[in-house]
């Protein structure tokens, strides 16, 4: 005959805890939930690339059940775009950071520069490529990458600009240097991550010190 163990005292039983908890998942705030599941997903995108990422994938990663994800989401691209943009997001406000504690312009895009390439950095350009070419399918990507792109080019007009006040920098137009500033580091980026041909971090800042130096300083010190 079998006979059931009752719960120790002062502990509900298994069947209870377990709906305890989940109503203690359920009473959490939407945009909390949205949250959660948001990040988990972006390890998911640095690891697989996002078109090999699904549903059950980022639902298994947060530690949901799949049903919750689509309450929450209209289609797991909406969770990846999401989680992209966080990631990116949160990169370059660190170097926008970076760069207002900056003691002048000069010294802001040197910060810069040391910031985009880190034996760290990796992670992020294998996400940015992958949000870059998301854009060719998706148009809420292809904008998401527009507005970062103008933010980015800001960034370093604004830099330019300071560096051109201070007497750092020779007066050029900081559009058109940001431009060519902006599409060097993708450049050498890809270059990173593709290892053909090989390039260390150090060559990578040395390429961007060096367009610093031919364009902005070089005149102004002549």
């Amino acid at each position: 005959m079998t006979t059931s163990v009752p719960d120790r005292p002062g502990r509900r039983p298994k069947a209870a805890r377990r709906a305890v908890a989940a109503s203690e998942r359920t009473r959490q705030p939407t945009e909390v939930r949205r949250r959660l599941i948001v990040e988990a997903a972006v390890p998911l995108i640095v690891e697989r690339g996002s078109a090999a990422v699904g549903v059950r994938d980022v639902a298994a990663a947060a530690g949901v059940s799949v049903g919750t994800v689509t309450y929450h989401f209209d289609s797991v691209q909406e969770v990846l775009s999401e989680a992209m943009v966080l990631h990116i997001e949160r990169y370059y406000a660190a170097l926008s950071e970076a760069a207002d504690r900056a003691t002048s312009g000069a010294e802001g895009l040197r910060l810069l520069i040391d910031a985009l390439f880190t034996d760290d950095t990796d992670r992020h350009w294998r996400m940015w490529f992958d949000y870059w070419h998301a854009g060719d399918r998706d148009r809420a990507f292809a904008r998401g990458q527009a507005e970062r792109y103008a933010s980015w080019h800001g960034e370093i007009r604004s830099l330019v600009e300071r560096g051109v006040a201070e007497g750092d920098f020779r007066a050029v137009d900081p559009a058109d240097f940001a431009v060519r500033f902006a599409a060097l580091a993708d450049g050498l980026a890809l270059q990173r991550l593709r290892q053909a041909p090989p390039l260390t971090t150090e060559a990578a800042r040395a390429h961007l010190y060096r367009l610093v130096e031919v364009e902005l300083e070089a005149a102004a010190t002549g």
